[in-house]
């Protein structure tokens, strides 16, 4: 036992009354020599020059969809469910375009009448739009908004009346000593949102009315122009 004892003392201590881990001359050329050279990192091949790198693919979408369109600049507008909700948005050439949709008013009823068509919504979704653009007309307005929260800061979903019977759907967000700014990109919300905001425009004049166009058909009947 006493053997062992100092056995290991002596590889704890070295000769010259040091740790042998902390002696340069004793750890020199083992395990514990600090100094060793770490193996050389294995160099990366060179890149050639010019070498061209892949460019970013499109961002298209494969999903149903309704369209109305084309517009000015060849784009189309878009309506389709995303997670989370429906997105209307801005298209051009197969690409998701940062624009805040405009389209032509009595297109809004087109669009939703071919959602129904080609199925692109839950029935639940479908069915509160269709209501929107079933209501009466009422008081005329050039703006209507549907408000919401977006973090702690207000924002709102509006209908405003463009040029040449156009209509623009777009967020906008309160920001405090800034007041509301226009996002100009595509609309992501929920549909009861679309679905509050297009029964203030429909009820302003600003979208037409389906019922008010053929009082007779009920808007579940209501198909595309053909």
């Amino acid at each position: 036992m006493g053997t062992l004892h100092r056995h290991s003392l002596n590889s704890l201590f070295c000769r010259h009354n040091r740790f042998t881990a902390d002696c340069p001359i004793c750890s020199k050329g083992t395990l514990l020599d600090s100094s060793a050279a770490k193996p050389a990192a294995r160099p990366r091949p060179a890149r050639k020059q010019g070498a061209a790198q892949p460019a970013p693919a499109a961002r298209e979408f494969r999903g149903p969809y309704a369209s109305v369109g084309p517009y000015d600049g060849n784009h189309e507008v878009r309506l389709e469910k995303v997670p989370g909700g429906l997105r209307l948005g801005r298209w051009a050439a197969g690409s998701l375009e940062r624009a805040a949709p405009t389209l032509r008013a009595v297109d809004v009823p087109e669009l939703l009448a071919g959602a129904r068509e080609r199925s692109v919504l839950a029935e639940r979704d479908q069915a509160l739009l269709d209501a929107a653009v079933a209501a009466q007309p009422g008081e005329p307005a050039a703006t209507v908004a549907s408000p919401g929260r977006a973090g702690d800061m207000r924002e709102e979903l509006r209908v405003d009346a463009g040029e040449e019977g156009m209509v623009r759907i777009a967020r906008w967000l309160y920001r405090p000593n800034a007041g509301w700014e226009l996002q100009d990109a595509p609309v992501m919300l929920p549909a009861k949102r679309y679905a509050e905001a297009l029964t203030k425009a429909v009820r302003a004049g600003l979208v037409p009315s389906t019922t008010a166009a053929n009082p007779s058909t009920s808007r579940s009947t209501f198909t595309t122009p053909t």
